[in-house]
């Protein structure tokens, strides 16, 4: 792909290799993720290695109890993989509501559903990988065990996690938590070495198990018994059922380039049908309140329809068809007017997700995601473990008349989506951008950058982003360009500009160069990212 950062100077050089490429948000796991390259591995045992390992190194935003999605691409073919687990089958609405609930709470045993991550893992090392799932997942294992210093963006969310954690997490069920990730009876500093022996057993156990362990075996049984003892509804059954579901990645067709993303239950759609309105038009300049007016209306627009058809693709009302077809994309479109509208969707929540990508000098790339929801997840720490669950049922509606529903046994609208690049049926290559509802906010923003624009991979990472919060509210960066704001402002949109870049998502992005088969890598200058490549 010929790009040229014409717009703007990268804050650090784009990054180009020939024989592999990791890039993540953490440097420890892109090492990680090199290392097993160099040792034979493919683009999906590297993505495994960086995966796990970043369980460990950037804990405040991902576990071993959380989901993952991935986009694979081999041997000149694109896989998509679901690893994302439902709500237990005996949990209802009837339920909660019986013990006084009227939403799902953030924290706690009830948020929790089935854990994926571990079965992404087994599932894509079993069918693609070259090597040894315990070999794959040493890495993760080693620093568990000796401990790492930790990184500064991870120690700044540490330190925030802590002192929300401490203040909302009363109850035993809490304890292992603060055992675990507060042993000193506070967040580690940035700099201090910090290690999980508990972590490192039980990655282990999944890898000498190929995952039975942790759905059948003696992790399943702590899980359970957790569960059972504080009041969830997991059971050994929810575990043992659990499988991950291989799909068919869904895309639209931007400018000849082919956007690739998970379908629902993911929220990747959501950065399509936008996608799918702005077609319609060309976009000549990037710093133009015309283009980012546009931008900002159909991607409205877009979580509009994501919020009222999203959800568990076997209870969807509309197909995905529907969604995506250059028809209703025109008709979308067309709605957009010269001033600010307000859809009122409801109000994004944050989150806590890593987002990864991987290459190999094979031609093989790997987009790959994972996440335990807002940080640290439900607060829910398995004692002995270091297993941290997720808490992704907080987003189910106790409405029984609303699509995401919560349901026993069905999927949430799931905001991590990993994405994909293709030209002409011949991969581009892998990209995200991570962060709860800026996820396809990011993505939009990236691929427009990149297609439209012409910004090689670290300008389009690098440049100032914008966030749709709710109505016409409107968040930028400190760094946006102020003429904007003001003619945006003018437009009817409610512009806050931020006190920081935390929270408009981190991403990553490889492409491929047409012609000679050069790896081209942009990593995120608002974490503690990192390329590792040779």
């Amino acid at each position: 792909m010929k790009m040229l950062d014409t717009s703007y100077a990268s804050q650090r050089n784009v990054i180009h290799a020939k024989n592999g490429m990791v890039a993540t948000s953490q440097p420890l796991a892109a090492q990680a993720g090199l290392d097993i390259l160099k040792k034979g591995g493919n683009a999906v045992d590297a993505a495994i290695a960086t995966a796990a390992c970043l369980t460990v190194v950037e804990p405040t935003s991902n576990g071993i109890g959380g989901d993952a999605f991935a986009l694979v691409w081999m041997k000149e073919k694109l896989y998509g993989l679901d690893s994302s687990g439902p709500a237990p089958k005996n949990i209802s609405i009837q339920k909660l509501k019986n013990q006084g609930y009227d939403k799902v709470p953030k924290y706690g045993w009830l948020p929790v559903t089935v854990p994926g991550a571990p079965a992404a893992w087994v599932e894509l090392s079993k069918r693609f990988g070259n090597l040894p799932l315990k070999e794959v997942l040493q890495p993760a294992i080693e620093y568990a065990r000796n401990g790492y210093p930790v990184s500064p963006t991870v120690g700044r969310f540490w330190k925030r996690a802590f002192g929300i954690f401490k203040k909302e997490l009363v109850g035993e069920e809490f304890n292992a938590w603060f055992e675990t990730f507060a042993p000193k009876g506070r967040a580690p500093e940035i700099g201090e070495v910090w290690s999980s022996l508990d972590h490192a057993i039980t990655l282990e156990k999944i890898a000498d198990t190929n995952g039975e362990a942790f759905y059948t075996g003696e992790l399943a049984n702590k899980i359970v018994d957790s569960s059972t003892k504080y009041g969830g509804y997991l059971t050994k059954e929810d575990l043992a059922s659990y499988r991950p579901r291989w799909v068919k990645p869904i895309s639209v067709n931007y400018r000849g380039f082919d956007v690739w993303e998970i379908p629902p239950n993911g929220q990747g759609i959501v950065a399509l049908m936008a996608l799918n309105m702005l077609k319609n038009d060309n976009f000549t300049e990037k710093e133009s309140v015309y283009t980012y007016h546009k931008q900002i209306e159909a991607m409205k627009l877009a979580f509009s329809c994501g919020k009222e058809y999203v959800t568990d693709s076997d209870y969807m009302k509309l197909t995905i068809e529907e969604l995506l077809s250059s028809s209703y994309g025109k008709q979308r479109y067309a709605e957009i007017t010269e001033t600010a509208c307000d859809p009122m969707p409801g109000k994004p929540h944050s989150g806590g997700t890593v987002y990864l990508a991987t290459a190999d000098g094979e031609g093989n790339m790997v987009s790959f995601i994972q996440s335990n929801y807002m940080g640290f997840g439900s607060g829910i720490v398995i004692p002995g473990t270091g297993i941290a669950l997720q808490n992704r049922g907080h987003d189910f509606s106790l409405n029984e008349q609303h699509v995401n529903a919560l349901a026993g046994g069905k999927k949430t609208y799931h905001t991590i989506i990993p994405g994909f690049l293709t030209k002409d049926d011949k991969a581009i290559g892998p990209f995200g951008v991570m962060g709860g509802y800026m996820q396809p906010q990011g993505h939009l923003q990236v691929i427009m950058s990149s297609i439209d624009f012409h910004l090689n991979p670290q300008a389009a990472l690098d440049v100032p982003r914008w966030q749709w919060i709710e109505g016409k509210t409107v968040e930028v960066e400190p760094n946006f360009p102020e003429h904007i704001v003001t003619e945006l402002k003018a437009k009817g949109h409610d512009i806050q500009v931020a006190k920081n870049s935390g929270g408009f998502g981190r991403g990553q992005i490889i492409w491929k160069d047409e012609e000679t088969g050069v790896l081209i890598g942009g990593t995120e200058s608002r974490a503690d990212g990192t390329i590792a490549s040779w």
